[in-house]
C-alpha cells in the first residue's frame, strides 16, 4: 500500500522542517514548497493527497493557491487545509469560500496536528465512499437521491428539491464547513440572486424533518454535517 502524500507549503523554513518532520515521523510522504507558485507546481508533478497552505505568503498567498487548484478537475476531490493565525478570523473565512477543506490555527501543536491532518484523511475516505451509490446510509439516515427522499427509521421525509440538494452537499464530506458563499454557489448557483436568509430557513427545514442533531451552526462561517 503507497504511503499518504502531503504536500506543504510555507514561507517559513522553520516551519516547513517542524510540520515536515512530524508527518514523516507518522510515515506519511512528505513534499514541501516555500511559495505559491512552487506550490501549484508541485502539487501538479506530485498529486498529493492532502496539501496543507500557509495563508500568508509571498508571490502568490494560500488563498489563491486553493482557488486555482479548485479550478482544475483533478484536485476536485484532494483535500486542502490552511494554517492560519489564531484571531485571523477573515482569513479563514476566505480559506474555505475558496474551497478549503478546514483550517489549522497556529500556533501548531504536534500532537494536535498530527490529529486534524488523519481526521481530514478519514474524512476524505468516508466523502469517497458515500460520493457514488445511488443510495447513501450515514449516521441512520437513508439518502436516496433518485427518490429525492430521506428515510430515518421506517419514516419517509420529503424533501424540497433545495433542502435535498443542500443536505447531500453537507452529507457528501461529513465534518467539513460550508461557508455560506459554498453552499449559495453550490445549490443555488453563482447566476441565481437569492436572499441572505435563504440558507438559514432551508437549514430549519432540514432540522424540522430530519431532526436538530445533524447540522451544526459554525458561527459566522457556515453549517457542517456531523455524528
Amino acid at each position: 500500500m503507497e504511503p499518504v502524500k502531503i504536500l506543504v507549503v510555507d514561507d517559513e523554513p522553520d516551519i516547513l522542517e517542524f510540520l515536515r518532520y512530524n508527518l514523516v515521523k507518522e510515515g506519511f510522504e512528505v513534499v514541501t514548497a516555500n511559495n505559491g507558485e512552487e506550490g501549484i507546481k508541485k502539487a501538479l508533478e506530485e498529486q498529493p493527497n492532502l496539501i496543507i497552505l500557509d495563508i500568508m505568503m509571498p508571490k502568490m498567498d494560500g488563498v489563491e493557491v486553493c482557488r486555482q487548484l479548485r479550478n482544475k478537475p483533478e484536485f476536485d476531490r484532494t483535500v486542502i487545509t490552511f494554517l492560519t493565525a489564531r484571531e485571523e478570523d477573515y482569513s479563514q473565512i476566505a480559506a474555505l469560500d475558496v474551497g478549503g477543506d478546514d483550517y489549522i490555527t497556529k500556533p501548531i501543536r504536534p500532537r494536535v496536528f498530527i490529529s486534524r491532518v488523519k481526521a481530514l484523511l478519514r474524512r476524505s475516505e468516508r466523502a469517497e465512499s458515500i460520493d457514488e451509490p445511488d443510495v447513501i446510509e450515514v449516521a441512520g439516515l437513508v439518502i436516496d437521491k433518485e427518490r429525492v427522499t430521506v428515510a430515518k427509521g421506517e419514516e419517509v421525509i420529503e424533501l424540497a428539491k433545495k433542502e435535498f440538494e443542500l443536505l447531500h452537499l453537507l452529507v457528501s464530506k461529513p465534518g467539513k464547513v460550508f461557508s455560506r458563499e459554498e453552499i449559495f454557489n453550490k445549490v443555488w448557483g453563482t447566476d441565481v440572486i437569492v436572499g441572505n436568509r435563504t440558507i438559514d430557513v432551508h437549514i430549519r427545514k432540514l432540522r424540522e424533518k430530519i431532526g436538530e442533531e445533524y447540522i451544526k451552526t459554525i458561527k459566522g462561517i457556515g453549517y457542517k454535517f456531523e455524528f
